[in-house]
């Protein structure tokens, strides 16, 4: 029998602090520094974004999600055997611990399940739900958490209006477990260091301190123009290997990074923007969050139905992009 891997849960977490443009506009203000709603809605879609309180890390948004997705499933903590946290945020400098094991800890999963971190930025939950499907469709394991967790506002320099107002934090979540009907359909994954400063944090650890920027940084212009262009190119990877047509996709879901490039994606597989998850407008970029983030939003209001196909991608830091292509 052969064996494959489907979503059976999701669940997703935004923290209480909702920041609108306007709010942020303000906050820039007494800086000196001009920015309005208009024009941070114009140039990506976004009109607000939430920030983790000072005592939340990644780890305590994507327990939240995780829990959520694992009462959508009907299971308990204890019924997973693996944990997968992606994050490039993670509660440790160094992620040591990794945010995996402290999310673990804290749900109370002390059967030793496996638990590790993925970091690939904004690809980060489309590399970690295509790692659990490996494990998975191999049957070491049965039933994989699968999270993107980040607290962004802590690594965004808010003298520069470029980047802080597009970023905010949160956590979505879905469980995988093993059945024998097709779930995850195909996914494909690239990366291409060469273009890893265009979208970086700079600095390094250097005798026990940060050496450089610890501040995100991001040419907007560069990232745009490489984004459009793989997100195509990897969406129609992932149906040729599915043996499916653009046609065959119910839902577009892609990184909630900016509406400009989501709009371009779309519009470049030939699909109406009423097929395509927009949730960028109420919790900006929340890199490896944001598609969990966008999937649960859609299942729970009933746009995402059982059996329909979904297609969800990203691009990130590193610079790295994937596509993975769900029958839900």
């Amino acid at each position: 029998m052969t064996l494959y891997s489907k979503i059976i849960g999701t669940g997703s977490y935004l923290p209480a602090q909702r920041v609108t443009n306007q709010d942020l506009a303000e906050q820039l203000a007494a800086k000196g520094i001009e920015t309005s709603d208009e024009w941070i809605v114009t140039r990506s879609g976004i009109s607000a974004r939430h920030y983790a309180a000072p005592e939340q890390q990644s780890s305590d948004l994507g327990v939240e999600a995780a829990r959520r997705a694992l009462e959508a499933a009907g299971l308990a903590p204890t019924d997973i055997d693996m944990v997968i946290v992606a994050t490039s945020t993670p509660d440790h400098y160094g992620n040591f611990p990794s945010t995996a094991c402290v999310v673990q800890r804290k749900l109370g999963m002390h059967n030793q399940s496996a638990a590790f971190d993925v970091s690939a930025v904004c690809s980060g939950f489309v590399y970690a739900l295509s790692v659990a499907d490996a494990f998975i469709r191999s049957g070491q394991h049965k039933k994989v958490l699968v999270i993107g967790a980040e607290v962004f506002s802590r690594i965004l320099d808010f003298n520069d209006r470029t980047t802080c107002v597009l970023f905010g934090d949160g956590a979505g979540a879905i469980v995988l477990g093993a059945s024998d009907t097709p779930g995850i359909l195909a996914s494909k994954l690239h990366a291409d260091g060469r273009h890893g400063d265009i979208l970086c944090v700079p600095g390094h650890l250097n005798n026990g301190a940060i050496a450089g920027s610890s501040y995100l940084y991001m040419d907007g212009p560069a990232v745009f123009k490489l984004a459009v262009s793989v997100l195509e190119q990897v969406a129609n990877e992932a149906l040729e290997q599915a043996g499916l047509q653009k046609e065959d996709i119910d839902w577009l879901i892609p990184h909630q990074a900016n509406i400009r490039i989501m709009k371009g994606t779309a519009k470049k597989l030939g699909l109406p923007e009423a097929r395509m998850v927009v949730t960028v407008d109420e919790h900006g970029n929340t890199s490896a969050a944001s598609i969990p983030l966008a999937l649960d939003a859609a299942v729970r209001d009933g746009r995402v139905q059982p059996a329909q196909k979904v297609m969800m991608e990203g691009v990130g830091g590193g610079f790295t992009w994937g596509a993975v292509l769900v029958q839900m």
